[in-house]
This record gives structure tokens, C-alpha cells and sequence, in this order.
């Protein structure tokens, strides 16, 4: 099993039933996990209101081999399939805003999970196959197009969460200390803590 469209989103109803902010929600994930974290895809604004395209020029020095956003978010999982005996299953939420050509037939006829501003595609998926580039893959040869980067990911058990919202240019990470602490120390990703209360920056 690469991915599976689910027709029964009982996995996704913690989601759904969270009571926080909706933007806190897409952006940093459910509340409830002992640490987080963001996984910063261009360096954070330097000022109050800078334009993202100032950002991203900031990055424009990076090697040629420097991981993609999706890639990134590969390695993440990667990191964290390696903390509590994590199990292999887990799931994607898929935004319905990239467009009906970027998704599979197969996915399209499923229902959505919605919450508050947004829309969502449920799919089932082996984790490990994610993190090698194999979901991909089966993905853009039924659509034609790369897969687009997954809204949330989780694995069954709910031990962590990756939240990927196509607004900041972060990606946020909920999860126990110890697999922060691993994701801090990874070389290929620019990862840093999210303190209690703390602003978190966004880019006009």
C-alpha cells in the first residue's frame, strides 16, 4: 500500500474536532504534543511586513543539492518514523486548493474532511514509501503533476504531527522532546523550537 483515498475519515475527526484557532491549527497543528517545533523552508522575515519574495532571495545562495520544500518534509518524517517505535501507517490530509488536475481520480471521488477555511483529501498512506519518494511517484504517474506537499501528516498511533500550510513558509512539527531534539540536529533541514506564547513570524 502506497496511498490509499479513504472514504471513511474517522482518522482525521481529532483533527476536526480540535478547538483551537483555525490558522493555529493549519499552520502549527493540534494542540496537546509536549514540544514543537517549525521547519523553516526560507530564513524568517528580518522585519515587521517584509514580502516572502524578499525571503526567498535570501535563500537564492543555497548548493544546487539543497533539499526541496518536499524533500525537507520527507526528511522530517524520516526523523521522526526513528522515535517511540513509531509505526509505519499513517496518513496525509491533502488540500483540495492545489486544483482538481493535481489529484488522482481515485481521491477526487472520496469525501473531504473540512475544517473552518479549509478543505482536506484523506489518503492512507506507508510512511516509509513517503520518506523515499515511492507516494510520489505512484501519485504523479496518475496525475501527470508532482504531488503536491501534504497538509498534515501523522502516523497511526498519533505519537507526532507535520502541518503544511500552504500560506507560511514553515512547515510546524508536534512531537515528543526527544524527537525535536533529533530534528534540530539534522544537518539538511533548518529546524528551530516553538517556545509557549511566542509570536510566530509570517511574511506579508
Amino acid at each position: 500500500m502506497l496511498f490509499s483515498p479513504c472514504r471513511d475519515l474517522a482518522a482525521a475527526q481529532w483533527i476536526v474536532a480540535s478547538n483551537e484557532h483555525w490558522w493555529d491549527l493549519v499552520t502549527l497543528g493540534p494542540t496537546g504534543f509536549p514540544a514543537y517545533a517549525r521547519l523553516r523552508f526560507i530564513p524568517d522575515p528580518a522585519y515587521e511586513g517584509q514580502p516572502e519574495h524578499e525571503g526567498a532571495c535570501r535563500s537564492s545562495g543555497l548548493p544546487d543539492d539543497a533539499p526541496s520544500e518536499s524533500e525537507q518534509l520527507r526528511i522530517a518524517v524520516d526523523v521522526l518514523l526513528q522515535h517511540a517505535g513509531c509505526p509505519n501507517e499513517g496518513y496525509l490530509l491533502m488540500w483540495d486548493g492545489w486544483g482538481e488536475d493535481q489529484f488522482p481520480a481515485s481521491v477526487l471521488r472520496t469525501p473531504r474532511v473540512v475544517t473552518p477555511n479549509r478543505e482536506y483529501y484523506l489518503c492512507r498512506v506507508s510512511l516509509p514509501d513517503l520518506v523515499f519518494g515511492a507516494v510520489g511517484d505512484s501519485w504523479s504517474a496518475e496525475t501527470g503533476y508532482p504531488m503536491p506537499s501534504p497538509a498534515f501528516i501523522w502516523p497511526s498511533d498519533r505519537a507526532w504531527c507535520v502541518t503544511s500550510d500552504a500560506a507560511p513558509h514553515w512547515a510546524g512539527i508536534g512531537a515528543d522532546p526527544a524527537a525535536i531534539d533529533a530534528l534540530l540536529t539534522q544537518s539538511r533541514l533548518d529546524v528551530v523550537r516553538v517556545e509557549a506564547n511566542e509570536k510566530l513570524p509570517f511574511y506579508q
